[in-house]
């Protein structure tokens, strides 16, 4: 079996880059970041590391290729960024050291809502949900000492708790596969003794590596249990954690839940923690193929517990153990009411976050970031008659050109909903769908619907309607380089394909600096915190670091030399921007599962994995892939480590280009002009029916309007033209072969 070479300081080897993603010679010498080493978290690792420092100054970096609308930008993060935690790093002696994050869960990672061999689906399992009181003092990792690369046949796997101390810990490995055995099941069964408590299963925050440990020699698994461990061997890993709590079991730190199951992870001997999927016999645990990675090894594993609709809301597999506590702290705010600080879910168990309570601003879309983004999804459906206050709208006067003038009455977008009784109705909805017909060669037809808005206000001179995307990724897409970014721009069509591609430029509203852009429909944003304080502000009426005023929402020159203090804390800011960071990607689901005789075969697992793999054939021979660029590597200087050096597929080059009259709005955005768009990822698309409910409430495009992906695809003009009609061209098994392909990202 393959293993991966390590080395002090170990990041992890992946493959490179495909060949479209290479820079020009001058170009990469002009532009090249190198690796650096970071800082480790004196919490959870025990590895030497560098003193801790801010984070080197980034300097303006020259673009040499004309016709990309800037002559100087600041790299996002500087070369030297140290990491803000460790998550594996080798000893002198070889010893592996893997440092691996876990939140609690109801229930186990097989276990459906009825039992396994029950023809009826009932309902989901409780192994990818939140349980109540998830966000404070129940995060925790292990600490993986895996000397089998130094030559000796022992893992030393220790308990680290993140906050406050937990009692009658148990770690369970080694998946059985015996014929009795479904949901769960383990070949051992063991406890985190300390040493310093009398032996007792009792383990502190301030515990030593040491204090709580378990020793493994020799592997328990088929074909030869108690074997010697050899590099590639894998440990499934499924600890459960208890705190200490009161006779009616209420945790005695905070009067929450006691007792929690949590993900099982899959270890490597050699490599580290892997995203698995389930093979016969009884969907036993392996590895998936790094083909399989969306997001490298931030990739979230196969989920047998019949909860697709939250695939988009699991962690990076690979995180680390303090980032997992910074994890869920950013997901409490993401799921918060400014209106009463209420979570969303179990809004009556969990304790509300009431330093947020009436902080929504006096106009405002929605009073939480997940009503926005179903189950870190999409918005709603938008039907005829609704408001639309899942989606925004951007607006501009008319004297707008790429620096956004804010329009008399909305200022920078619209907000439609208000909290005074009388306030103007602002309210936009669709007013109805002009519909058109698309004849493809073969016969096939396909209805175009484009959606016609009813302004309540006065109409704005320019504005642009977007719906909510989702959510997952946007770290790795963070964490890639301007460098192989710029690589992918083609302003002047010099390879004469009829696809440009230029970069959106963002200036940084903290300290004025210019930055390649990354997110929104037009690349407007140049970074999550970026995003994530524009949302604030022009959505929920929030306050934050990066916007500091309300009267930013006008355009107010210098709005954040406010000295006031604002809604959301640097603190604050900083977790929702890592929350964020850190969501995995569901690995692509282009395999078939191991699922024992008998058993219903979840939806989501019932692929045809020849017809997926034709798709992608035919979709690169379509020239989709030229902005669609399947393959990109993240850099070295991200702060989170989870996402440096990750080969990823995320199926964009974030370049925008112009897709032709019939796409365009009114509203010009930096660079980007009416028609222009950012490519959008592709990953996670096969998950939306799931996410939302439904395939019938999805919707695709910056607005909602396509139905289905096929709807999706007509609309392609401007510089996808050639390969919209390279993929009608295609005969309906092989265009269902692309489509299939696409269900499976």
């Amino acid at each position: 079996m393959k293993t991966r070479a390590s080395s002090a300081g170990r990041e992890r080897h992946l493959a490179q880059p495909s060949p479209a993603a290479a820079l020009p010679a001058l170009f990469a010498a002009m532009l090249s970041l190198t690796a650096c080493g970071g800082a480790a978290d004196s919490k959870t690792s025990d590895a030497p590391s560098p003193a801790s420092e801010a984070a080197p100054e980034a300097t303006p970096v020259p673009v040499p290729i004309p016709g990309l609308g800037a002559t100087d930008y600041v790299p996002l993060y500087a070369v030297g960024t140290p990491v803000t935690e460790q998550i594996q790093y080798t000893e002198a002696d070889g010893t592996l050291v893997t440092l691996a994050g876990f939140r609690p869960t109801n229930r186990h990672a097989r276990e459906r809502g009825e039992p396994w061999f029950d023809p009826v689906d009932v309902g989901p399992g409780r192994y990818f949900d939140f349980p109540t009181w998830y966000f404070q003092n129940r995060t925790f990792g292990l600490m993986i000492r895996d000397q089998v690369p130094a030559g000796r046949s022992r893992i030393e796997i220790s308990l680290r708790v993140n906050d406050g101390t937990f009692i009658n810990t148990g770690l369970s490995a080694f998946r059985r596969d015996d014929p009795n055995v479904g949901e769960y099941g383990w070949k051992m069964n063991v406890g985190f003794q300390n040493p310093k408590e009398g032996n007792t299963n009792t383990c502190h925050a301030t515990s030593a590596r040491e204090d709580c440990m378990v020793v493994i020699t020799d592997n328990w698994r088929a074909p030869k249990p108690g074997t010697p461990f050899k590099p590639g061997d894998v440990i499934e890993l499924a600890p459960a954690p208890f705190l200490p709590h009161t006779a009616d079991n209420k945790a005695i730190i905070d009067g929450g839940g006691s007792r929690y199951y949590s993900f099982e992870n899959l270890y490597q001997v050699g490599v580290g923690i892997r995203a698995w999927y389930g093979v016969a016999p009884l969907l036993d645990s392996v590895p998936l193929p790094d083909s399989t990675l969306l997001g490298g090894e931030a990739s979230v594993s196969y989920n047998y517990s019949e909860e697709p609709h939250r695939a988009f809301q699991q962690m990076a597999n690979n995180i680390g153990i303090a980032d997992t506590r910074r994890f869920v702290e950013g997901r409490r705010l993401f799921h918060t009411s400014f209106v009463d600080g209420k979570h969303s879910e179990s809004p009556d168990i969990n304790p509300a976050f009431t330093q947020h309570a009436n902080q929504l601003g006096p106009r405002y879309n929605n009073t939480r970031c997940i009503e926005c983004h179903t189950l870190n999804g999409r918005g709603k459906v938008p039907t005829p008659g609704s408001t639309l206050d899942t989606m925004t709208i951007e607006t501009a006067a008319a004297s707008s050109t790429s620096g956004i003038t804010p329009d008399p009455t909305y200022g920078i977008n619209v907000q439609q909903r208000a909290q005074a009784v009388g306030a103007p109705d602002y309210s936009v909805s669709v007013k109805s769908y002009e519909k058109t017909t698309r004849t493809l060669p073969d016969g096939e037809t396909v209805e175009l619907q484009k959606p016609v808005y009813a302004f309540k206000g006065p109409v704005p001179a320019q504005y642009s309607i977007r719906q909510a995307p989702q959510v997952v990724g946007l770290g790795l897409l963070e964490a890639v380089d301007e460098s192989t970014i710029l690589a992918l721009a083609d302003p002047n069509d010099a390879n004469g394909d009829g696809v440009k591609g230029v970069p959106n430029w963002a200036i940084n509203p903290e300290n004025g600096k210019r930055h390649l852009g990354r997110f929104g429909w037009k690349a407007g944003k140049a970074s999550l915190r970026h995003q994530s304080g524009s949302a604030l502000l022009k959505d929920l009426g929030v306050t934050s670091p990066v916007y500091k005023s309300l009267d930013c929402q006008k355009g107010v020159a210098n709005c954040n030399a406010s000295t006031a203090a604002t809604s959301i804390s640097e603190t604050e800011i900083d977790r929702l921007a890592s929350y964020l960071s850190l969501l995995g990607v569901p690995a692509q689901r282009s395999l078939r599962s191991g699922y024992p005789d008998g058993m219903r075969v979840a939806p989501e697992h019932d692929v045809d994995p020849t017809q997926i793999s034709r798709g992608a054939t035919l979709f690169a021979q379509a020239q989709c892939g030229t902005c669609h660029t399947p393959q990109l590597k993240t850099g070295a200087n991200h702060p989170f480590a989870e996402l440096r050096n990750q080969t990823i597929h995320p199926y964009t080059n974030l370049m925008l280009h112009d897709m032709g009259p019939e796409m365009a709005d009114t509203l010009t955005e930096g660079q980007a002009g009416p028609g222009m768009w950012r490519t959008a990822p592709l990953w996670g698309i096969g998950s939306l029916k799931y996410v939302q409910g439904g395939a019938q409430n999805v919707r695709y495009l910056h607005d909602g309007r396509a139905r289905t992906l096929l709807e999706a695809i007509a609309w392609h003009g401007g510089e996808a033209t050639n390969s919209r009609n390279k993929f009608e061209a295609l005969s309906k098994a092989d265009r269902t072969a692309v489509l299939a392909f696409l269900e499976s990202l």
